[in-house]
């Protein structure tokens, strides 16, 4: 119903501005044709804009008014031009409608003025404003097309960038620390089928397991970094701190894992840093406080994961000075949209993460610029139609004046 309104208008104004111009009264027929006429140009815009603009160019001739119906197709058909056939097929209709006028009233040369006057302001001037906006939105348009594929582009160059990086520390990986490892649990698993003491042959057991699962761990990190689409899920973090808990008990660490609330799920780079963090608590737990207590609560919130490590230390001391570890664990836990802390408090050490869920609903994705449509200037175009009805409200009473004063 709104779309059809400024139509509605265009034809009610004009039939009025009809009829008052025809001081000595219209029959009804005519007014009703009339109606029905400008109906039927109105409707034909929508097919063909240029076969309405000459439709109401014939209007205006016949009936020596049509002002707003030949303002509104003269703008559409301004706006419609996208080649130089349509623009001469515009000018002509113009000039032709214009010549139309002149030759039926060559008998009164006081009525050229009104009339060329007339076309300037309800022709030539909504033709141009049309065009011009047209041609603005098309070429706004056409920019917003290339920055798009321009930042299409640049994001697979830095992706198939950080694809070589991960591919170079994958290789770089497996061939020293992998080679490495692997000579360890080779060493170890011959010290396993020797004569040890049982203490001993105890020690070098838990040695084997610990290399083993280092292994494991390497030849996992390799695959995240050669195929992301490996990487730690956020719906496995609780069973992979749990195994990570249990590998830790089974080494001799006095560690106990409390878990509350239902979990959620979180996003790859969330479920990476949760995993992360555990272990790294873990870590400085048995390097800084060895045979002391350690702690682990996951709990869940509604739109939240909350991580903390807790041990007691030995002995009053300083806090610790965060090393690599902890650094390397901010950098993870940020860019994830968590939050990190750590701090010596009443004679325990305390590693406490929070990291957001991913709402229902959300497909978990990396952070997706959202590229809106290129959206015209909307000053500029409110400045040309504002001095366009500024020159047509201005030259149109002149031109009335210079009609009536001839």
């Amino acid at each position: 119903m709104g779309k059809h309104l400024p139509a509605a208008l265009v034809v009610v104004v004009d039939t009025l501005l009809l009829v008052a111009t025809h001081s000595g009264g219209l029959p009804p027929a005519a007014i009703a044709g009339y109606v029905l006429a400008a109906a039927l140009t109105v409707t034909l815009r929508h097919r063909s804009p240029t076969a309405a603009f000459v439709a109401a160019l014939v209007l205006a001739t016949l009936t020596g008014a049509t002002y707003v119906l030949l303002l509104w197709t003269a703008y559409q058909a301004g706006r419609a031009i996208v080649s130089r056939t349509g623009v001469a097929v515009i000018v002509g209709a113009a000039i032709g409608g214009l010549g139309t006028q002149l030759v039926a009233r060559a008998g009164q040369p006081q009525a050229i003025g009104p009339i060329v006057s007339t076309f300037l302001v309800f022709v030539a001037l909504p033709l141009l404003v049309g065009g011009y906006l047209a041609q603005h939105e098309r070429l706004v348009s056409a920019l917003g097309r290339n920055n798009q594929q321009l930042r299409r582009e640049q994001e697979i160059i830095a992706e198939r960038e950080r694809l070589s990086e991960r591919l170079r520390i994958a290789r770089d990986m497996h061939d020293s620390l992998g080679h490495r490892l692997s000579l360890v649990s080779v060493q170890a698993a011959a010290l396993e089928v020797s004569e040890l003491p049982p203490r001993q042959q105890q020690a070098v057991r838990q040695l084997a397991t610990a290399t083993r699962g280092a292994m494991d761990e390497l030849y996992q990190l390799v695959g995240a970094l050669r195929e992301p689409a490996d990487a730690l899920a956020g719906s496995r973090v609780v069973p992979a701190i749990s195994r990570l808990v249990t590998e830790f008990q089974a080494a001799g660490v006095s560690v106990v894992l409390h878990q509350h609330g239902e979990p959620r799920r979180l996003s790859t780079a969330a479920g990476q840093a949760a995993y992360r963090v555990a272990e790294e608590g873990l870590t400085n737990a048995v390097k800084h406080a060895p045979g002391q207590p350690v702690t682990v609560h996951v709990e869940w919130e509604a739109d939240a994961l909350l991580l903390t490590v807790t041990n007691p230390v030995a002995a009053p001391s300083p806090a610790p000075v965060a090393g690599h570890g902890l650094t390397g664990l901010t950098e993870r836990v940020l860019p994830a949209g968590g939050f990190l802390d750590h701090r010596l408090a009443d004679g325990a050490f305390r590693l406490y993460a929070m990291l957001p869920a991913v709402p229902p609903g959300v497909a978990d994705r990396p952070g997706e610029e959202i590229d809106h449509p290129a959206q015209v200037d909307r000053f500029r175009t409110v400045a040309v139609g504002f001095a366009a009805a500024v020159l047509m409200f201005v030259a149109l009473p002149a031109t009335f004046l210079v009609g009536w004063a001839q």
